[in-house]
């Protein structure tokens, strides 16, 4: 076995004896609304060309959690009269997560099966489990699937850390690309779309689903969508246009009047590199879309414009400041009264303002910063993520990009859709994406 080296000079971080660190606002609303029959799980899958050694990256992957001791957390115990859940931090894991499954035929749709149905405990150090799942016999790549408990930390942060271990197993400092700019001045208010106070549409449900319970899940692989030289919209608006064209058509096929849609999307702004501050580390923003935008199928010039007016509301959100969660949920999260009485508002308040949710969430995560280079096992050859996709929503897109390629996560509760409306839905997602390509060059200006 090769011996592990570590990534970066200076001795690792040392373990924390007792310390705690109270909820996060995001963490404490999540854990408030944890749900049995739909976990919060994240989960992510790595492909890689070739096997990993097990021991080697076993070893990589825990001096990773130690090199990040933020990951190293599990809820402290509390009594009920307590002003706020806390974090203890650990320093050492309380058990091995990285599991070896044996391999063979569905051993990767078992592994992703457990990543939507079993999300791991907040009361166990780490709360993330990563499972090493090899090919079937008819071939196919090695995986790397992290699950991750949602109320503890998010994609990125988890993927921070496994680009940690894969700088420790292959011993040598990875390049890292930095992606995001510096704040700048806030820009103007998001153009109004008409839909501010109405209830958004929802997404509507398949027949014969009434009952379910749990996640589906569909992977793809597309290319990245092509952008005019020049373009003044970005991946991430044709992504989000997609996304609304993809449900509304799926509406119109079941007869649902058209509404507002407003669409969730994460905002990520913490730097990608060692000191990335590991949690739950994203702002959410809604972006509106108008009834009148998307009640007919868009010819190429409505389409172009519905990009172009995409592109100014997302600028817009994102140069606002604005909480993580909004101002009610820190209004909801201050300790005040103890947790438990907190804890049984915001159900409340999360059930009476359901119908106001926005209709679906999008994250793209967009182009991996990270080689994710194991050695002798090879680049990542895809990354996968895919979002929680409880009730009202009930449906989320999540989207990276390794290579030139679209690696496209649709997510949806079993108690909206089926399988066979994920793939419905994906063969549309697909169309209106290869439409934008298709766009020339000089297409624009302000259609209805």
């Amino acid at each position: 076995m090769t011996a592990l080296q570590p990534a970066r000079p200076g001795p690792p971080a040392e373990p924390a004896a007792s310390g705690r660190i109270p909820f996060p606002v995001v963490d404490e609303i999540s854990r408030h609304c944890v749900r049995e029959d739909e976990p919060e799980t994240v989960h992510i899958e790595v492909h890689l060309p070739r096997q990993p050694d097990p021991e080697r990256l076993r070893a990589a992957f825990g001096e990773a959690l130690r090199r990040h001791p933020r990951i190293l957390v599990r809820e402290a115990p509390r009594r009920w009269y307590r002003r706020r859940y806390e974090w203890e931090l650990t320093g050492t894991p309380d058990v091995d997560p990285t599991r070896f499954p044996e391999p063979g035929p569905g051993a990767l749709e078992r592994a992703r099966a457990r990543a939507l149905a079993e999300a791991p405990p907040l009361s166990v150090s780490p709360p993330v489990r990563l499972e090493v799942v090899g090919p079937s016999p008819a071939g196919g790549s090695y995986v790397l699937l992290l699950t991750l408990n949602h109320t503890a930390l998010d994609g990125p942060a988890c993927l921070r850390v496994l680009a940690t271990a894969a700088e420790l197993y292959g011993g040598a400092l990875a390049p890292v690309r930095t992606t995001v700019a510096a704040p700048g001045r806030p820009g103007p208010p998001p153009a109004r779309t008409g839909g501010g106070a109405a209830r958004p549409a929802r997404v509507a449900p398949a027949a014969d689903v009434r009952g379910r319970c749990g996640n589906g899940l569909l992977l793809a692989d597309l290319p990245v969508p092509r952008r005019p030289a020049g373009a003044g919209y970005t991946v991430n608006d044709q992504l989000l246009v997609a996304t609304c064209l993809m449900i509304a058509r799926w509406n119109r096929l079941h007869d649902v009047p058209p509404r507002p849609m407003r669409i969730t999307m994460p905002i990520d702004e913490r730097p990608r590199g060692a000191e990335m501050p590991i949690g739950n580390g994203t702002r959410l923003v809604e972006v509106g879309f108008a009834a009148r935008e998307y009640a007919r199928e868009p010819g190429p010039e409505a389409l172009a414009a519905l990009l172009h007016r995409t592109a100014e509301r997302t600028r817009a959100l994102k140069s606002a400041p604005r909480p993580q969660l909004g101002h009610a949920a820190a209004l909801l999260t201050a300790p005040a009264v103890p947790v438990g009485i907190r804890a049984a508002l915001t159900r409340g308040a999360r059930r009476a303002a359901a119908p106001w949710t926005s209709t679906t969430l999008l994250s793209n995560i967009g182009r991996i910063p990270y080689p994710l280079d194991f050695a002798e096992a090879g680049r990542a050859e895809a990354v996968w993520f895919s979002a929680p996709a409880s009730m009202p929503r009930g449906l989320t897109v999540t989207t990276a990009s390794t290579g030139g390629r679209l690696h496209l996560a649709l997510r949806w509760s079993r108690a909206l859709l089926d399988d066979a409306a994920g793939r419905r839905l994906c063969d549309f997602f697909t169309e209106y994406l290869a439409a934008m390509t298709d766009l020339p060059a000089d297409s624009g200006g302000d259609g209805p």
